[in-house]
């Protein structure tokens, strides 16, 4: 996992290919707690798999950010990736946007698009 300042408000969490065998939802909901200013775009491009562990991880982060006033974006998520979220109701949940750009963008003008 990578961690980005993209700004002073918005934290860029890319996860690795199979985001639930290291603990990168924990460190950044660690950061994002000491840090509560800072929004967070999460960049799925590399993710290949994901199990409850990882949308665990989510819930929880939306939940640190939401209470802090701040959001989460869910950004270049394959189509694999979004059936999950599908199946299990999330994409009702969590924002979900196109790729960093758009995720930027998003947070630029608070205008998000649903999965």
């Amino acid at each position: 996992m990578a961690l980005h300042n993209l700004s002073e408000s918005i934290l860029l969490i890319a996860l690795p290919q199979e985001p639930d065998r290291s603990n990168e939802l924990e460190a950044a909901a660690r950061t994002t707690t000491l840090r509560g200013n800072r929004h967070v775009i999460v960049d799925f491009t590399r993710v290949e798999s994901m199990s409850l562990m990882t949308i665990c991880g989510l819930i929880i982060l939306t939940r640190l950010l939401s209470t802090a006033g701040r959001q989460m974006i869910l950004c270049s998520v394959s189509p694999d990736i979004m059936a999950i979220f599908r199946r299990v109701g999330l994409h009702k949940l969590l924002q979900f946007v196109v790729d960093k750009t758009a995720a930027q963008e998003a947070l630029d003008h608070r205008t998000f698009v649903y999965g």
